[in-house]
């Protein structure tokens, strides 16, 4: 099973990215599944039929979210409909949507869990180790593999995290501070683990928003409204090839 990861995709930049290569990887690479955080989408938040649609056409098998989940109403007849459309599963239970999906792929099945952090995130939620052990006690009996994206501000507790599910989830990718480690590795027990995919978005930005409008914030304290920044993109991801032992951290500059 080859399977590619790609961080947060931000904005219209951040689409074209996708569009532009992923056919191309998933011919170069074979790669079998395709896993995208999508909650930066439309226009940098949240997502609309429209850009789903536009992943979904490109390649994408399923599309992950986290804190910026809810914030395009039209969100919500996609989180009823679509079943590769993913929640953080660790949300309230009466939260719309669902937070995790098994999805057939050949003679496999193949467990995605959406996740999210507590620390630095705010909100209601629920801790998001005990949720997975409820999600993959379900699951383990009938599932051939299990991919989580956890979705997280604190490097600490997504590692900490991995280091939890380790040899029991096949591959654990951070996704949600834009920025890319380059830690990735497979833990002890088997698990392919980075603690964050980073951004597909534009590179020439702050974590894909426009830099004048982030420098100005900094500077003057007072509030402005961020807007997505165009402009040449840059494509990260992760490649893991589950049968040969293979993982590779995947950045490119256009």
């Amino acid at each position: 099973m080859r399977v590619l990861l790609i961080g947060d995709v931000v904005g219209k930049t951040g689409r074209r990215a996708v569009s532009t290569l992923l056919p191309k990887f998933i011919q170069d690479y074979s790669v079998d599944f395709v896993v995208l955080n999508g909650e930066n989408l439309a226009h940098g938040n949240g997502i609309n039929q429209k850009v789903f649609d536009e992943m979904i056409l490109a390649g994408v098998d399923v599309i992950t979210s986290g804190n910026h989940t809810f914030d395009k109403k039209e969100v919500i007849p996609l989180l009823t409909s679509k079943s590769n459309l993913l929640r953080p599963a660790n949300l309230p239970p009466q939260a719309i949507g669902n937070g995790y999906g098994v999805y057939n792929k050949g003679d496999k099945k193949i467990a995605v869990i959406n996740l999210m952090g507590r620390v630095f995130m705010g909100g209601a939620l629920d801790c998001p180790f005990r949720k997975f052990d409820e999600i993959y006690e379900s699951l383990k009996r009938d599932v051939d593999y299990f991919i989580v994206d956890f979705h997280g501000e604190a490097s600490s507790e997504k590692q900490a995290f991995g280091y939890y599910v380790d040899g029991r989830s096949d591959i654990m990718f951070g996704t949600h501070t834009h920025v890319q480690t380059s830690d990735e590795r497979f833990l002890p027990k088997g698990t392919a683990f980075i603690t964050d995919v980073g951004m597909t978005g534009a590179i020439d930005s702050v974590i894909g928003v426009s830099k004048d409008e982030v420098i100005q914030k900094f500077i003057t304290g007072m509030p402005v409204k961020y807007e997505p920044a165009e402009g040449r993109f840059v494509f990260n991801a992760l490649f893991v090839d589950l049968k040969d032992r293979l993982i590779e951290r995947i950045s490119v500059l256009e």
